[in-house]
């Protein structure tokens, strides 16, 4: 079948849950109340930082951004994909799915960014505390809050502009809930092995690179407290990496096997695709809540006013 070039003007149907009509009223009012969960968490992190003058430091500050990147990539996908339930065929055009796609592998990358920046500010904090405060300056913080923005839209670029030359032999359907690059690889017959060779390059290489950098700073950091005499010091030193660490972990944990795959096993699992895409950002509120005394201590003097 000859190949078609899609336009702007091409519509790509998204089959979301629509192959479980049995459990369409289960699903939405899971995936609505833990979107719902997501915004109130992490909006909650931000007015927190906000309104107490005690968390106005640079580590609280890059939390406030890691919840303003949950909430923006979660709402590029989840209140769209909580619309198909109530619309059977949904069509969307490549314009939009492009720009959807490329919003959520911007923020994606971004998170990954600013995770590695949340090290850097845990281990100058630690191992050079005489001079954190010069070298965090508040304009130092914007710009690299701005920075891992910046760097997520010029990673996801070019993976935009690859998909979008793409050519399809007869089906528009993805099998997704959502505009994902690998389910549109997919269903394309234009070939993707430059692409394919893009993604096994550059994805490990952030992934990777942002492992590499975010180790280094725990290896120094966790040398300098081994070296504090006190066991309460040491404690507290800990304690103040304890989330951003657990964070990590969840972040890298479901987010890691999603892309870093053969093609015959991309694209091919959501539950895959919901675990990074809801999991990490329900879970950071969480963690940020439970395991940091600071931000137990703002929000009971919050409770407590109100």
């Amino acid at each position: 079948m000859e190949a078609e070039n899609l336009n702007s003007t091409t519509d790509i149907l998204i089959v979301g849950f629509s192959d479980l009509p049995h459990l369409q009223a289960q699903l939405f009012s899971v995936f609505l109340m833990m979107y719902l969960l997501i915004l109130s968490g992490n909006l909650l992190i931000g007015a927190t930082v906000s309104c107490n003058s005690q968390l106005h430091t640079p580590m609280y500050f890059f939390v406030a951004m890691l919840s303003l990147i949950d909430i923006t990539y979660t709402s590029v996908v989840l209140p769209a994909m909580l619309a198909h339930f109530f619309v059977k065929d949904l069509h969307v055009s490549l314009t939009q799915c492009l720009l959807q796609m490329n919003s959520f592998l911007a923020m994606a990358a971004a998170e990954f960014v600013l995770l590695t920046v949340m090290a850097y500010d845990r281990y100058v904090a630690i191992c050079n505390p005489l001079h954190y405060s010069s070298i965090m300056s508040l304009a130092v913080c914007i710009w690299l809050a701005a920075g891992s923005w910046l760097i997520g839209l010029m990673i996801a670029l070019p993976f935009t502009v690859a998909v979008s030359g793409f050519s399809y032999c007869g089906s528009h359907t993805i099998n997704h809930f959502f505009c994902d690059m690998t389910a549109l690889m997919k269903i394309t017959c234009t070939s993707t092995h430059m692409i394919e060779v893009f993604i096994y390059a550059f994805g490990p290489s952030l992934i990777l690179g942002s492992f590499i950098l975010i180790t280094i700073s725990y290896v120094n950091i966790i040398s300098s407290i081994v070296k504090i005499n006190a066991k309460g010091g040491r404690w507290k030193a800990f304690s103040t990496c304890a989330s951003h660490l657990t964070v990590v972990v969840v972040f890298y944990a479901s987010i890691f096997t999603t892309y870093i795959r053969p093609k015959s096993a991309m694209g091919d699992s959501k539950i895959s695709s919901l675990t990074y895409i809801i999991i990490s950002p329900l879970c950071n509120p969480i963690i940020y809540s439970l395991k940091n005394t600071d931000f137990k201590n703002a929000l009971r003097k919050k409770h407590n006013k109100s």
